[in-house]
């Protein structure tokens, strides 16, 4: 009965990597389109066409995944056969989307006939849609699956095409090539972020019911995050249109573009992500009953004093099947608040002394990142009460509660930052590849964080925590992306980029010692 428990992370980062390898199939067959008649070298043209073809290939295998994860979840949970799941829509769509996928990877890859690869993108489109909330409505399903076709297309061309502008600004094309790649994606891009918008704007009116809806259930809250990640986008995106309409044409525009574009790339993903984090949830308007009052939010927002000394430890034993309901005693409530509290006091002075190692005497404070190694050490023994070392839970036995799982890979990716980014900041690591482990355990923790939730068999205290998750999550995306562009862009050019990320660990750390579940 374990993998029930798992099932949920499994269901959002299967959907998210289907969302995001589909996003890359698609933008990289649109943007062969737009290097045709453009001077590209074959080079880049061979490059572009072999990212689709491990995309689609991928697609097929993360497609198939899908299946067999909800398969499994129906025989765990309602007994069916084989048989009669065969014909449940999941493996309709999904099964379908992996043939196309399938089919597409042998077009891409024999170089057939134009409008082959066109149609199986659009294939894989419709299927997208036909397994979203649209297609679950019994009112106005046509006009919502119409734009959430959009949406999802938009993205895709916009997203998804980011990379291979990435590989047409890098390699062999001449320098009037590379100019008008650059111009005709970002034409594009203008349109798709206006569709984009505007369907998005129309989905989220209809799926939250009201404004109640929207700010007071979880559907809303992870619609705001994705609001925020498409505003980094567009801030970035921006600077890209500068580049592309002013320097562009010449070698110094075009890798600043390519370094703007590797932080639109990973902020796409993020967002992209928190799209299959929304499908996990039934939309607002359909729950209305789960609706949390804006004086609830109020309250439990509200600042206090963190709570910092050692609470009773947890003597509540796990039920057998993770189905079961088990009210929180005051203890675990009070355990998990005091770990986060610890941990936003080990952040914010992590962003202090980073702020402090900026200024012209505050060498001594480079050595900050060592903060987070007891961070590591904390998470690992004390972050779940009820486990190893301190409850009878053994370490093994407590790997299959998803919760506790993502815990302990967070703890690999803490003390991974830690060791890095010190051995980088006192010079021991010159390599540039060091650099980045910071921005990318930052960038790739903040996107997992997207997909974590919190058994508490309470859809109020489940939503109520996420408000504290949610910020958590955008604020580790900006925080590793501008670090991103710190270290790639020229030194004044960083400058502004190097200051970002001090405060969102800064902020990072108040968010921490303010979250509550009571």
């Amino acid at each position: 009965m374990r993998f029930l428990d798992l099932y949920s992370l499994l269901a959002v980062l299967l959907r998210g990597l289907v969302l995001a390898l589909e996003t890359l199939a698609i933008g990289g067959v649109s943007f062969q389109l737009l290097t045709r008649g453009s001077g590209a070298a074959g080079s880049v043209r061979d490059a572009c066409r072999r990212l689709a073809w491990w995309s689609a290939a991928a697609l097929v295998v993360a497609e198939a995944a899908t299946v067999a994860c909800n398969a499994a979840m129906l025989v765990v949970s309602a007994g069916l056969t084989m048989s009669e799941i065969a014909g449940a829509p999941f493996v309709l769509f999904d099964g379908g989307a992996c043939v196309a996928a399938l089919v597409l990877a042998f077009v891409l890859r024999g170089r057939a006939r134009r409008g082959w690869a066109e149609a199986l993108s659009a294939v894989l489109l419709a299927a997208s849609v036909a397994s979203s909330h649209a297609a679950a409505r019994l009112e106005d399903r046509v006009p919502l699956m119409a734009l959430t076709a959009v949406h999802q297309l938009a993205a895709a061309l916009w997203i998804g095409g980011l990379p291979y502008l990435w590989i047409a600004s890098r390699g062999e094309t001449s320098a009037s090539a590379a100019q008008t790649i650059t111009r005709r994606f970002s034409r594009l891009a203008m349109v798709c972020v206006a569709a984009l918008f505007g369907a998005g704007l129309a989905l989220t009116f209809v799926y939250s019911g009201s404004w109640a809806g929207f700010y007071g259930t979880s559907y809303g809250a992870m619609i705001a995050a994705k609001a925020v990640l498409l505003g980094l986008l567009l801030v970035l995106g921006a600077r890209n249109f500068r580049i592309a309409h002013g320097a562009g044409s010449g070698a110094e525009g075009q890798r600043r573009l390519r370094w703007f574009a590797e932080a639109e790339i990973g902020i796409g993903i993020t967002a992209i992500l928190a799209a299959a984090s929304l499908t996990s949830q039934p939309p607002a308007a359909d729950v209305p009953e789960q609706w949390v009052p804006a004086g609830a939010i109020a309250a439990r927002m509200a600042p206090k004093r963190p709570l910092l000394a050692t609470p009773p430890i947890p003597t509540t034993i796990p039920p057998a099947d993770p189905l079961a309901f088990v009210p929180r005693s005051m203890e675990d409530i009070l355990w998990s608040e005091y770990n986060h509290h610890w941990a936003g006091l080990i952040v914010l002075g992590a962003g202090l002394l980073a702020m402090i190692a900026r200024t012209r005497r505050g060498r001594w404070a480079r050595n900050w990142p060592l903060l987070f190694l007891g961070l590591a050490a904390f998470i690992l023994v004390r972050a779940d009460a009820d486990t190893w070392p301190l409850g009878p839970r053994g370490f093994w036995e407590s790997m299959e509660t998803a919760e506790i799982a993502q815990h302990r890979f967070f703890v690999v990716l803490v003390a991974a930052f830690g060791l890095f980014e010190w051995a980088v900041r006192v010079e021991r690591l010159r390599a540039r590849w060091a650099a980045m482990v910071f921005p990318l355990v930052c960038g790739v923790g903040g996107a997992l964080l997207l997909t974590h939730s919190h058994s508490f068999n309470d859809v109020t205290a489940e939503f109520l925590a996420e408000l504290s998750h949610l910020p958590l999550a955008v604020l580790a995306v900006a925080a590793g992306w501008s670090r991103w562009l710190e270290i790639r862009l020229p030194k004044e050019e960083g400058k502004l980029a190097g200051r970002v990320w001090p405060v969102c660990f800064a902020l990072i750390g108040l968010v921490l010692l303010n979250y509550r579940e009571r």
